[in-house]
């Protein structure tokens, strides 16, 4: 406490100086103090004349700064309690978020046999896949070839309470345009030419169950409209016949190509493309879940060594490391027959497998997956030459149906002297 400028101690040398400068005569600064802490001062002054400070009122002065002190002290208090209840708040919140993250991994517990790997990435479209399969909506699920739309599908039926009758499966790109309808909705006898006898359509057969169609960016535009008033009422007309057919069918589509772009390209119905895309599912590459890797490899040897009479003891950890590097154009699928032609041609229990390097594959240019997929079909049939059909021939190698394979092969413009 000072009553004149020139009491201020010297080590309050900037306070006497701004005393001076500002031309007052007389202050007191009363220290603001509270639970043991000066919080700051209250400092009167007098400009004009000098004034004495009787006891009197510096006695009152100090009982206004014990009031300021105690002001000061609760707007502190009150500042750290809401800095402390803000932390809580936060630490509450991410401890929901973490709880949340652990009860979608209880969920899991419900896994597809079928589906392997550990992966984050997988492990959330599972999660995607186990909330959406107790309703009755609309599965669009997007993904390259090779990647396991199918198993998804089937995972999804498996789950829902539709699960005790078995999922109908199309493959919209292996049926001709001209018999998508009919085997799809089902026709009278003689409702065109050629057709002698009455067919059930797939709808009919699906009836209380779930249809997959696979390849929906392959569906003729000229019957999306008749698909899309089957998902929207569920109800349809046979070939050859006035009479209406209702169904209660869940559909779950699959597809490697861009719908978005299809639709601004009028190969697709957009009405019908948001009708399916009510739950979009990406199903990721292979080469964005290396960690899946492993597992897969060994589900793989184990499946191929039971068929085989083989029996695999160990795998080198170069090989496991060239695989997680590998690009995997043709994803899981591929992976599946690159892991059984290394089974054929193993003679011991430890496999070894042949692939690019990661050095070399970072030299090679990314080609798109319509190139990819070309590709790989002509490798294919090269080891096979050029067997489509039957054992070991380039359609049972590649997983899929012979008729499949070529119209993948006329879409693509393969002939044999490529």
């Amino acid at each position: 406490m000072s009553c004149l400028p020139g009491d201020l101690p010297p080590e309050a040398e900037k306070e006497r100086h701004y005393c001076e400068a500002h031309g007052i005569k007389s202050n007191v600064a009363i220290p603001l103090k509270a639970g043991g802490v000066i919080l700051g001062a209250l400092t009167f002054a007098f400009l004009k004349r000098r004034c004495e400070w009787p006891a009197e009122i510096l006695s009152r002065l100090q009982m206004i700064g014990e009031v300021f002190a105690n002001a000061l002290l609760r707007r502190r208090s009150d500042e750290a309690l809401h800095a402390a209840l803000a932390e809580n708040e936060a630490l509450r919140a991410r401890l929901e978020r973490e709880n949340l993250y652990l009860r979608e991994q209880v969920v899991l517990k419900h896994r597809p046999e079928r589906i392997v790997g550990q992966s984050e990435a997988l492990k959330k479209v599972l999660s995607q896949a186990e909330r959406v399969a107790v309703t009755d909506t609309p599965v669009l699920l997007v993904g390259e070839t090779g990647s396991g739309k199918e198993l998804l599908a089937q995972a999804i039926h498996e789950l829902s309470a539709r699960k005790d009758r078995p999922m109908v499966i199309v493959n919209c790109a292996s049926l001709p345009a001209t018999l998508v309808e009919s085997e799809l909705f089902g026709r009278e006898a003689g409702a065109y030419t050629g057709a002698a006898s009455a067919q059930v359509g797939r709808f009919v057969v699906a009836d209380g169950s779930t249809l997959f169609l696979d390849e929906i960016g392959e569906f003729p535009v000229e019957v999306q409209a008749k698909l899309l008033r089957v998902l929207q009422d569920g109800r349809f007309e046979r070939l050859g016949s006035p009479e209406t057919v209702t169904v209660n069918v869940r559909i779950i589509a699959a597809t490697n190509r861009d719908l978005e772009q299809a639709v601004r390209e009028g190969k697709f119905r957009a009405d019908l493309y948001h009708r399916l895309n009510v739950f979009p599912i990406r199903v990721p590459p292979l080469r964005e879940r290396p960690d899946d890797i492993p597992p897969l490899l060994w589900a793989f040897v184990q499946a191929f060594g039971r068929r085989m009479g083989k029996t695999i003891t160990g795998i080198p950890q170069e090989t496991i490391q060239q695989l997680q590097r590998y690009s995997w154009p043709g994803n899981v699928r591929e992976l599946s027959n690159v892991v059984e032609r290394a089974m054929i041609l193993t003679t011991g229990d430890i496999l070894h497998i042949e692939l690019p390097s990661a050095s070399q594959q970072a030299g090679i240019p990314r080609s798109t997956l319509k190139e990819s997929e070309r590709a790989h079909i002509l490798c294919v049939l090269g080891e096979t030459g050029w067997r489509i059909r039957g054992a070991r021939g380039a359609a049972e190698i590649l997983g899929i149906k012979p008729t499949t394979l070529e119209s993948r092969m006329a879409k693509l413009g393969i002939k044999r002297q490529d």
